[in-house]
C-alpha cells in the first residue's frame, strides 16, 4: 500500500484561512493509532537531517531578501494556540483538525491538518499560500518542487497501519 498519496483539496474546508488562496496542495496518509498532538508533532517535528539541512540553506539565501529566519520573540512549543510546532504558529487546535502557519511580508501561509474520520487515508496534511507581493509569487515557484519533496516525506512520517 501506498503510504502517501496527494488529493485534490477541498478548500470549502478551510474558508476564511486566507484572503486568497494562490496556491494549494493535500497529502494523505493513514494514521488511526496517534492523537492528533503526536500527529502533528511527527509530521513537522521528525525530519530527517537532510530536510534540516535544506532549510538552513533556505534560511542562508532568504535573509538576504529580509524574510523572516530567526525565532520569533513569544516562541514556545506548548501545544496550545499561541504555541509552536517546529517553527509553525499554532492557530487552531480542534479534536481533528489542527491549523498552523507563518505569515511574512512575501506571503501568508497555513497548514492544516486534519483527520477526516476513513479508515484508510484519513490524515489529510493541506497547504494553503497566499502571496502578498511578487516576491512571494517568485519564492513559491522556486521552492515549489523542493515543497512537494519534503512535504510527502514529512507526511510519511506519521504513517501509522
Amino acid at each position: 500500500m501506498k503510504k502517501v498519496r496527494e488529493v485534490k483539496t477541498d478548500l470549502s474546508k478551510f474558508n476564511n484561512l486566507l484572503a486568497k488562496v494562490d496556491f494549494e496542495d493535500t497529502f494523505t496518509t493513514t494514521n488511526n493509532v496517534d492523537s492528533m498532538e503526536r500527529i502533528v508533532k511527527m509530521v513537522l517535528n521528525e525530519k530527517p537531517k537532510w530536510i534540516d539541512s535544506l532549510i538552513a540553506f533556505r534560511n542562508r539565501i532568504v535573509k538576504h531578501f529580509g524574510l523572516q529566519t530567526t525565532i520569533p520573540d513569544d516562541y514556545h512549543t506548548q501545544y496550545v494556540v499561541g504555541g509552536y510546532v517546529s517553527f509553525f504558529r499554532i492557530f487552531l487546535i480542534e479534536e481533528n483538525c489542527v491549523i498552523l502557519g507563518a505569515n511574512d511580508t512575501h506571503l501568508n501561509f497555513k497548514l492544516a491538518i486534519v483527520n477526516n474520520g476513513s479508515k484508510q487515508f484519513n490524515i489529510e496534511v493541506t497547504t494553503l499560500v497566499e502571496f502578498n507581493n511578487t516576491f512571494g509569487r517568485t519564492y513559491m515557484s522556486i521552492i515549489k518542487p523542493f515543497h512537494k519533496i519534503v512535504l510527502i516525506n514529512m507526511v510519511k512520517r506519521a504513517f501509522h497501519e
